[in-house]
């Protein structure tokens, strides 16, 4: 049985490495490649600048601002997403409380519909979700300050895309509503594979719904959680905030650069102003961000692996 193993094994893995490699590790190392030159990203011609990207990114106080957006982005948005969506997927598997000639352990009431609703934005492009909520958020006439209006909040009509206080937290709701229902659904799948029989024993021995979600509930189901929190973290890093704010704010980005994210920073630099070689040095920054945001979470979230 171990005759030609490496060879089959090596027979497998050989296309797959190499598809990776040339479209995923390649364009990495030709990135950094471009960060050290002068490349406009429409001339051929280009040279060698060492250095001056890098020093010029560190000077730059618009880099700045967007790295601190994005990490802020990194920070909350995989927190509130993640809470939400444990609480929301504990109350709808296991919160409930028991019926008559049913099972101990339930969800509650019309937890099926939640589901449904929850899971909806995920239906949705993000780009459709950025537009309805870019009229939603309209001074005038959008839906919230009409709807502070006819409660007789008159007083209370915030700009908000338009307030550089309140873009960035706006943006960042948009982000949690559209992705929270994914969690959801991804920690329904795996709460559903928890024994009852743990939950059945935990509410015989006297202990409440808040005790079985941090005594049962969480530690079986930290690795998906781990999982859901970088994926987030990258979501929150890359194209999901991207999309939100090209589409949502004004500039964009704006106003006074509030919501500009490194991601922005380098389409911006890229395609807005050809300064390729520039735009290529923000994203090595960015990769760079994206990698250690992965490394402290899984650093910090390890733990001895549970089984049941």
């Amino acid at each position: 049985m171990q005759h030609g193993k490496y060879r089959f094994i090596v027979g497998f893995l050989a296309l797959p490495l190499g598809l990776y490699a040339l479209f995923v590790v390649w364009p990495f190392i030709q990135s950094i490649y471009y960060s050290f030159t002068d490349w406009t990203g429409l001339s051929p011609e280009f040279k060698m600048v060492g250095f001056d990207n890098y020093s010029r990114m560190l000077d730059d106080e618009i880099f700045w601002k967007s790295l601190q957006h994005s990490l802020l982005f990194a920070l909350l948005l995989p927190v509130v997403t993640i809470g939400l969506a444990l609480f929301f997927a504990f109350m709808i598997n296991v919160g409930g409380r028991k019926r008559k000639n049913g099972p101990v352990v339930t969800g509650v009431r019309g937890s099926s519909f939640y589901k449904i609703v929850y899971f909806f934005p995920q239906v949705l492009s993000i780009a459709i979700v950025a537009l309805l909520f870019a009229f939603a958020y309209n001074p005038d006439s959008g839906a919230i300050n009409s709807l502070l209006r006819g409660i007789g909040l008159d007083d209370v009509q915030p700009l908000w895309l338009g307030d550089p206080d309140l873009a960035l937290w706006a943006v960042m709701g948009v982000l949690v509503w559209s992705t929270v229902g994914f969690f959801v659904v991804l920690f329904s799948a795996g709460m559903a594979s928890i024994p009852s029989d743990m939950y059945e024993a935990a509410l015989l021995d006297g202990a409440n719904r808040v005790t079985t979600f941090f005594r049962i509930t969480l530690p079986l189901l930290w690795d998906t959680v781990q999982s859901g929190w970088v994926y987030m973290g990258i979501l929150a890093l890359g194209a999901e905030s991207f999309a939100v704010v090209q589409i949502m704010t004004t500039g964009p980005g704006g106003p006074d650069y509030s919501t500009t994210v490194m991601v922005l920073y380098v389409y911006q630099k890229a395609f807005r102003d050809g300064q390729a070689a520039y735009a290529t040095t923000i994203g090595v920054a960015l990769l760079v961000v994206t990698l250690a945001f992965a490394a402290v979470v899984m650093r910090l979230g390890r733990r001895e692996r549970l089984e049941y």
